[in-house]
């Protein structure tokens, strides 16, 4: 097989692993704020809700979340994929693919709720008080007082569950979705050589390396919040 075939094979897997990436973070990062702020709600029903679900999330594997979403429908509801597919009228690569973002975007977002949780706790209640000295309501504390800090405290472990995610993305492949490292492996097993992995393994370097640089410019960006 050339060197061109193999690359394009490839490149149509990063394709899903990048469009997989983007829709987890996009919609992860606001819903994990979201939980944050139910975990430290004081209506005690949505309080414990959160953290029962952060809880469940962070002490079952990933793999079984996505494999717990994909066999839902059927053994909960009986629907089958072939039903779903039809109603919605997409193929059924595209229902897969959305079973798997789904279970990434709620493994994520419980991730980030606990880093956004921790960042908002770590500001002295002092700068809460002296917003309200001054007049503030607690809607404009946060946004013109915490916001920030929360996001320049919360920039180093967020990049570090990012690049996590990059690599996590192979494990859509339990879902059946033809991300990246599944097409290179599909590629060694069908012709017995190993450089496809290796070319992978240059895409998700490449990739996480552009996201540490991209995280290192925006933690300069935001340096003037430091203490």
């Amino acid at each position: 097989m050339e060197f061109v075939e193999i690359i394009q094979m490839l490149l149509d897997g990063f394709g899903k692993t990048l469009l997989l990436f983007a829709i987890t973070l996009i919609a992860s990062l606001p819903l994990g704020l979201l939980i944050s702020f139910g975990s430290r709600s004081k209506f005690l029903p949505v309080k414990w809700f959160c953290r029962g679900l952060v809880w469940v999330i962070r002490g079952t594997p990933l793999m079984l979340q996505i494999l717990a979403v994909t066999l839902i429908p059927y053994y909960v509801f009986r629907i089958g994929n072939s039903d779903i597919t039809s109603f919605l009228d997409i193929k059924m690569k595209w229902l897969l693919f959305s079973y798997a973002a789904i279970a990434f975007i709620i493994n994520y977002a419980c991730y980030f709720s606990e880093i956004f949780r921790g960042a908002i706790e770590s500001v002295p209640k002092g700068q809460y008080e002296a917003g309200k000295v001054l007049g503030m309501t607690k809607n404009q504390i946060f946004r013109k007082v915490i916001l920030f800090q929360v996001i320049k405290k919360s920039l180093a472990p967020v990049s570090n569950e990012v690049i996590t995610l990059v690599k996590d993305t192979a494990l859509a492949s339990v879902a059946g979705v033809l991300e990246l490292y599944t097409t290179a492996q599909s590629l060694v097993n069908t012709y017995v050589v190993l450089t496809p992995l290796l070319y992978a393994a240059i895409f998700y370097l490449i990739f996480n390396g552009l996201l540490t640089l991209l995280f290192g410019f925006i933690e300069k960006k935001f340096s003037f919040y430091s203490e």
